[in-house]
């Protein structure tokens, strides 16, 4: 954890509500991908133009995340996608408003039409299928800005290759990151899976996020930073230059 800037306290405050998620974005932003200017997000214009398309208001969370760093694809699309204001549409049978593409389309993150009149709905996410009648919409996050404070944590592990990293880890590398990396306060998701569960740790200045074992990955302020991380967890790290 640096000086400057305390992530596991911030983010704790920030999965808190609305407001503590734009301001965990920000310092975040600042401290360890570039600095939010006031060109970073879409206009009320852009927004306006979407509802009238779409037929619907847009959720506060969704307007106020769009407003203040929508059009940063560093923070938001490194490797998932999230949908411009004129790419925004309405599921199939209008089940849901659909924000957020997986990179090779293999899934779509959404808000119900339910659950659209509320400020901060619950998101979900559906699978791509081959058997369309086999795809359903499941909980991913309970609160939009969680999801997109998720959306920012994650987007920060697709950046440049000589901060990130990937490991495929054995039981071993799991309790190494247990042992060597502090939990952040960030609740386990998807919502909609008992079986499944995606969990945050902070390093020394290393993010790292645990696919519930099945994948590690990484994303160190600086070089040295997440060496040092695969130093502690030597592995297969898919970047590792040395």
């Amino acid at each position: 954890m640096t000086r400057e800037f305390d992530l596991a306290a911030s983010l704790a405050a920030g999965v808190e509500g609305r407001k503590g998620a734009w301001d965990f974005i920000r310092a975040f932003a600042d401290h360890w991908v570039g600095p939010l200017s006031g060109t970073d997000g879409w206009t009320e214009a852009d927004l306006a133009v979407a509802e009238e398309r779409l037929g619907v208001r847009l959720p506060a969370a969704l307007r106020e995340a769009y407003l203040l760093f929508g059009r940063r694809r560093d923070l938001t699309s490194n490797h998932d996608v999230l949908l411009a204001p004129d790419e925004l549409y309405l599921a199939r049978a209008g089940e849901a408003l659909v924000f957020r593409h997986e990179n090779q389309g293999a899934a779509s993150w959404g808000v119900l039409l339910d659950d659209i009149q509320g400020d901060d709905p619950a998101v979900v996410v559906r699978a791509d299928l081959a058997d369309k009648s086999s795809e359903r919409w499941e909980g991913w996050l309970d609160r939009l800005s969680l999801c997109f404070v998720e959306i920012v944590l994650s987007e920060s592990l697709h950046a440049d290759e000589e901060l990130c990293d990937y490991l495929e880890p054995d039981a071993g590398d799991v309790e190494s990151v247990q042992v060597n990396a502090v939990p952040l306060h960030f609740p386990p998701y998807p919502a909609g899976d008992e079986h499944y569960k995606i969990r945050w740790f902070l390093g020394r200045d290393v993010l790292l996020r645990d696919d519930d074992g099945s994948a590690v990955l990484a994303r160190g302020r600086t070089v040295e930073d997440l060496d040092h991380l695969r130093d502690l967890l030597p592995g297969e790290w898919l970047n590792d230059p040395r």
